[in-house]
């Protein structure tokens, strides 16, 4: 029905052509750390397409088939760290165990790929790629990425993925990849014809997540490597400078909060009204929070939340008071835009007392919170506990 090349050739195609697309796209975007993670899964993507192609000529390019299922283990696995990082969850443990899922599953075939066997290590990139497909779609309905109906779609794809390889694995141990089950319906061809339509979907779900964090050059004022005239931090100096402040307020027991700005339809608001009344309340909001923020806070970017304002509090109610003027002050000043387009803000508030000095562990939890706070209808600033608990209090209502 279908020669095994013509139809790697057709994946190869799609594979390349929607990674080029995406590649293209991130170069013209102001992007943060989850789009340039889903690049490499889409370059990983099209090194394993190239490799697959190589190996049907040469069936004794051992090393294809190396290359090929290392990549194809890089390519799932870039997608969930980009789901990771989309979250503004931590990252180190889990690009170790990608690492190693990738290393694995090219030694494995390179090994075994001198005996002329053509599913040499298949075992050691089936079970990778299964498993970080599967916590991929379990990241996508967690944290930022839960807010989005968006993500959901990403996470279903990924959910497919897990599945097929969860019942393809089951196949090659139980019956062998000679057998007609799994040449009927597992072998290359039909892997192939998923891929096609996952990727389809997957570069198209990731651009549209990618875009409401990486809007076009020039959409927004960019964020300085350096803390510039407004006393705005850049999103990679905030951490450090919150991190000295946290050392010297710990030994007094002093309390200390993390309040996340998180806007939520900036994108939206560019597509419906136009990228100049979307300049303007970009440059409003940052403009009103560094305003609004006591004078004498930290004020940072953040790529995963909209901003951060770190500063000692003098209690919970403070904080509470200091993340209702935050947000009064910008909704006040955003009715003004041209346009009267209001977008949606929320705040959410990590004090020490609950969550503890972890500088880290205060950030994701004032993230969190702010997404919560944006999502919620009943209240635009929130006080966040640790662990996914219920927020404490709403301080503001909308």
């Amino acid at each position: 029905m279908f020669d095994m090349y013509s139809v790697l050739v057709v994946t190869a195609l799609v594979v390349n052509v929607s990674g080029i697309v995406f590649i293209v796209e991130t170069l013209l975007r102001r992007d943060e750390g989850a789009g340039r993670i889903w690049t490499l899964a889409f370059l990983a993507g099209m090194l394993t397409t190239l490799a697959y192609l190589i190996w049907t000529q040469s069936p004794h390019a051992w090393w294809a088939v190396a290359a090929g299922n290392g990549a194809f283990v890089a390519a799932t696995g870039c997608m969930w760290l980009g789901c990771r990082r989309f979250n503004g969850r931590r990252m180190l443990w889990a690009c170790l165990l990608v690492t190693a899922g990738v290393g694995g599953a090219a030694v494995s075939a390179a090994v075994e790929g001198g005996s002329g066997d053509p599913w040499a290590g298949a075992l050691w990139m089936f079970v990778p790629l299964l498993g970080f497909a599967a916590v991929g779609a379990v990241e996508c309905y967690r944290g930022a990425l839960r807010e989005s109906r968006t993500a959901w779609v990403l996470g279903a794809v990924l959910a497919i993925q897990a599945l097929y390889y969860v019942s393809r694995t089951t196949a090659f141990v139980t019956s062998g990849p000679d057998s007609p089950l799994f040449q009927n319906a597992f072998g290359t061809v039909q892997t192939s014809f998923l891929t096609v339509v996952l990727t389809i979907v997957a570069v198209v779900v990731a651009s549209v997540l990618r875009a409401g964090r990486a809007p076009m050059r020039g959409y927004l004022s960019a964020a300085p490597s350096e803390p510039s005239g407004d006393g705005i931090l850049a999103d990679d100096a905030f951490p450090a400078a919150f991190t000295a402040l946290v050392g010297r307020a710990q030994p007094k027991a002093e309390l200390v909060g993390v309040i996340a700005v998180r806007i939520a339809d900036l994108d939206e608001i560019s597509t419906a009204f136009g990228s100049e009344v979307a300049r303007d309340v970009s440059e409003t909001w940052r403009a009103g929070v560094r305003r609004w923020a006591p004078s004498d806070a930290l004020v940072g970017d953040d790529a995963a939340a909209g901003m951060l304002v770190g500063a000692i509090m003098g209690s919970a109610r403070q904080a509470e008071s200091r993340g209702g003027d935050i947000y009064r002050g910008l909704i006040d000043a955003l009715g003004e835009v041209a346009g009267g387009v209001i977008p949606v803000v929320g705040v959410g508030i990590a004090l020490s007392s609950t969550v503890g000095y972890d500088v880290a562990e205060l950030i994701d939890v004032a993230r969190a919170t702010a997404a919560r706070a944006a999502a919620s209808v009943d209240a635009a600033v929130l006080l966040g506990e640790p662990d996914g608990e219920e927020d404490a209090q709403a301080a503001v209502s909308r």
